[in-house]
C-alpha cells in the first residue's frame, strides 16, 4: 500500500510552482506542470523502492495479567527476516480503554536481526484487553513516501480489578489476632470454642463459670474463648441490572468487588473457608474450595471479565446457587442495591429461607454525603435523593424483619464496614 511519508514535505514542495505561477504569469504553466510531475515521480519512486512491511515477524512479549489504574509495559520482538533494512512507524491496534499512546512508535530492523518494542498501557477498564494486529509503515529511501500493511499478530491481557480496599487490611488483621490470642490484647469470655481456664476477674461473664474447676480449686475459676475457625463465608455479588448503576467514579459492581476481597482476605486468615459467587440469572463466576494464598488471585482473575446485566435477577436460583456451594454457611454476605421495596418483593421474599440456615449480611452500595441545594434543579435532585433513602430505610428494615442484617454505605466506606461486622460476629461467637 502506498502512503506518503512526509507529507508537509510534498506540500512544500508542490507549493513551488505556484510561487512561480505567481511572479511569471500564465507562461510557467509548462515549467510548474513538468515540477508536479517531477514530485510525484519521486514520491511514487521512493514509495516503490520502500521494503515490504510484511517480511516483519512479531512475537509478543507481555503480561498475562495487569490492575486496573495502573500502567503496564508490553512489549514484543520484531524479526526482519529479510535481506533490506525496515525503517518507519508503526501501531499496535489495541482497543482505546487499554489506554495506549496515539503516537506512533519509530522503528528501524536491520536485515536479519531482530529488535524490541515496549508499548506502555494504561488501562482504563477491567476485563480482557485485546489487539489483533499490528501496523506497520516502512519508509522509502528519501522519506517522501512508503508501504503499509498490517502484520497479525494476536495479544491480550486480563485487567484485574485494582483491590484499593486492601489499605484496610493491616489494621483488621491486628484485630483479628487479638480475637486470636496472638497479641498482648486478651480477648475474654467470647467466642464457642475452649481455650483455658482463669481465675475471675470482677466485670467477667458470669455465664463463663466453670464450676467444677472451682469446686477443685477453692476459687472462682473462668473458661476463655477463642473465636472458632474453619467456618464457610458465601459472598454473593449481584450482577443484575442495578449494578450498573453509578456511585461515585465507578459503578456498583466495582464496590461489591472491593468489599468481597476485603472480606475474603480477613476471612482466609481467619481460617475461614470463602467461597464467592456472582449472579444474576445464571453463574457469571464462581470461585470455591479454593484457600490461602491461592484464594485472591482466584477471585480477581475470576472478577475481573464480569459485568453488570441489564436484567432482574433471579434471587430463587440465586439462593439455590448458594446452597450448591455448601451445605452449611456460616455467613452468607449479598452484595446487591436493594433500595426500592417494589423492586426488592422477590428478593425480600426469599431472602426467610436463607436467613434460617445462616447469617446473612446485605451490603449496599449508596451515594456519598450529598450537599445541600444551590438552585432549583440541584433541589429536585435532593428530593429525588431523600426519597431514594427513605425507600431504601425502608427495604433495610424489611430485610432485618425476613432475618438478614442490612450494612449500606458509600463505595469507600463499604468495604470495611462488612469487615469490621465480620469481626464482630467472630468476637461475638456467633460465626
Amino acid at each position: 500500500m502506498f502512503v506518503t511519508g512526509r507529507l508537509p514535505l510534498l506540500v512544500a514542495l508542490g507549493a513551488v510552482p505556484v510561487v512561480l505561477l505567481s511572479l511569471a504569469g500564465v507562461n510557467a504553466w509548462i515549467g510548474a506542470a513538468g515540477w508536479l510531475l517531477l514530485c510525484a515521480a519521486a514520491a511514487l519512486g521512493d514509495a516503490a523502492l520502500a521494503p515490504n512491511p510484511r517480511v516483519l515477524r512479531v512475537n509478543r512479549d507481555e503480561p498475562a495479567r495487569a490492575l486496573l489504574g495502573q500502567r503496564v509495559e508490553t512489549g514484543m520482538w520484531l524479526t526482519n527476516p529479510g535481506e533490506r533494512r525496515v525503517r518507519g512507524r508503526m501501531r499496535d491496534a489495541w482497543q482505546p480503554t487499554a489506554g495506549a499512546p496515539e503516537a506512533r512508535i519509530p522503528i528501524d530492523v536491520p536485515a536479519g536481526e531482530r529488535r524490541r518494542v515496549t508499548v506502555p498501557l494504561a488501562p482504563r477498564r477491567r476485563g480482557e484487553l485485546r489487539s489483533e494486529f499490528v501496523a506497520v509503515r516502512a519508509d522509502g529511501p528519501l522519506g517522501l513516501a512508503g508501504r503499509q500493511a498490517t502484520v497479525t499478530s494476536r495479544g491480550s491481557i486480563r485487567v484485574l480489578p485494582p483491590f484499593t480496599a486492601r489499605r484496610h487490611l493491616p489494621s483488621r488483621l491486628a484485630r483479628l489476632r487479638e480475637l486470636d490470642g496472638n497479641t498482648s490484647v486478651q480477648v475474654r469470655g467470647q467466642g464457642t470454642e475452649f481455650d483455658s481456664l482463669r481465675e475471675y476477674v470482677r466485670g467477667d461473664d458470669v455465664r463463663s463459670i466453670d464450676w467444677r474447676a472451682t469446686a477443685r480449686a477453692g476459687t472462682t475459676m473462668l473458661r476463655t474463648w477463642q473465636p472458632e475457625r474453619d467456618r464457610h463465608v458465601v459472598i454473593v455479588i449481584d450482577t443484575g441490572r442495578t449494578a450498573a448503576a453509578r456511585v461515585g467514579d465507578g459503578v456498583r459492581l466495582d464496590a461489591a468487588m472491593e468489599a468481597a476481597l476485603l472480606l475474603a482476605a480477613l476471612a482466609s486468615r481467619a481460617g475461614d473457608h470463602t467461597h464467592l459467587l456472582m449472579f444474576d440469572r445464571t453463574t457469571r463466576a464462581r470461585v470455591t474450595r479454593v484457600d490461602g494464598p491461592a484464594l485472591l488471585p482466584a477471585l480477581v482473575d475470576a472478577m475481573a471479565p464480569v459485568e453488570p446485566q441489564l436484567i432482574d435477577t433471579d434471587w430463587d436460583a440465586a439462593f439455590a446457587a448458594v446452597r450448591s456451594l455448601t451445605s452449611r454457611p456460616s455467613l452468607v454476605v449479598l452484595l446487591t442495591a436493594q433500595d426500592a421495596p417494589d423492586a426488592a418483593r422477590g428478593f425480600l421474599g426469599s431472602l426467610p429461607a436463607l436467613a434460617r440456615r445462616a447469617h446473612v449480611l446485605v451490603g449496599t452500595v449508596t451515594d456519598a454525603e450529598r450537599v445541600p441545594a444551590a438552585d432549583a434543579a440541584a433541589a429536585y435532585r435532593e428530593a429525588a435523593a431523600e426519597r431514594a433513602s427513605r425507600d431504601a430505610a425502608a427495604v433495610a428494615a424489611a430485610v432485618a424483619r425476613a432475618g438478614g442484617e442490612a450494612i449500606s454505605a458509600d463505595a469507600e466506606a463499604l468495604p470495611p464496614r462488612i469487615a469490621d461486622r465480620y469481626l464482630a460476629l467472630k468476637a461475638a461467637g456467633r460465626l
